[in-house]
């Protein structure tokens, strides 16, 4: 999400191995458990983002649409499963399906890391796939909003398999219709995660968008807790957001 990626210098975690795979446009940064093989770890991943990319691309050529349209489209017959992923998602939120991939990269890629690690995170600009087995702590960026590094979320190991996505209308490259500085979504999908925090940004210009940006979040079918920032106010809602000082994981 953010073309600088600044945040990522907050994460510290000791308990794991962190590491960086990069093809073309997708930029992950992963963690796994130290228990786990490092070198097997990035083999997997590697391979994951090749494979899930080359579908994708395969998708497009035969469906220019799933690349272009703003609004759900049906699947064409024989679509892989990540492409149905963010059909459904888009569906749910209203928005095309491209504004899931970036939180359906994330998930594909870390559910075929669960094999190997017990403790599983994967950051694809700004979305989030986490499994843990631990109680950990997701900080919050925000842009110039003076709530980015002050506050983070705290996930809990129940909660987990979860995806935490943020879209933005004023930091990065995205696309985004609206001027939030961040809107958070929290679900048990990270490709719906990621359409339904496109699809609530959209709405939000200013502070007094944040009641309708929440009610509509709350709305998806999914979605488990939201967040949005707009300069100096703050919305929230969902059991699942807990709140911490500082943000780091």
């Amino acid at each position: 999400m953010f073309e600088e990626r600044s945040y990522r210098g907050w994460v510290r975690s000791e308990d794991l191995h962190t590491f960086q795979v990069i093809e073309d446009e997708t930029d992950l940064l992963i963690s796994v458990d130290r228990s786990a093989s490092i070198e097997d770890a990035k083999s997997v991943a590697r391979d994951a983002v090749s494979r899930y990319r080359a579908q994708l691309k395969e998708y497009i050529r035969r469906s220019p649409d799933f690349l272009e349209s703003l609004s759900p489209i049906p699947p064409l017959k024989g679509a892989p499963e990540i492409v149905l992923t963010m059909i459904e998602a888009a569906e749910k939120a209203g928005v095309g399906p491209m504004a899931a991939v970036a939180g359906a990269i994330a998930e594909f890629v870390g559910r075929d890391l669960i094999r190997l690690s017990r403790e599983v995170i994967v950051e694809n600009g700004g979305d989030i796939f986490i499994l843990t087995s631990k109680s950990r702590s997701i900080g919050l960026y925000a842009g110039d909003s003076p709530f980015t590094g002050k506050l983070a979320f705290r996930i809990d190991p129940e909660d987990t398999p979860l995806g935490v996505c943020t879209s933005s209308g004023t930091v990065g490259h995205s696309r985004s219709f609206g001027r939030a500085d961040s809107v958070t979504i929290f679900s048990k999908s990270t490709p719906l995660a990621d359409a339904a925090a496109t699809a609530a940004g959209n709405i939000v210009d200013t502070p007094a968008d944040i009641e309708l940006g929440i009610s509509f979040a709350r709305s998806i079918p999914g979605v488990l807790g939201v967040i949005i920032v707009v300069g100096d106010k703050i919305g929230i809602w969902g059991n699942i957001v807990r709140l911490n000082r500082g943000g780091r994981y």
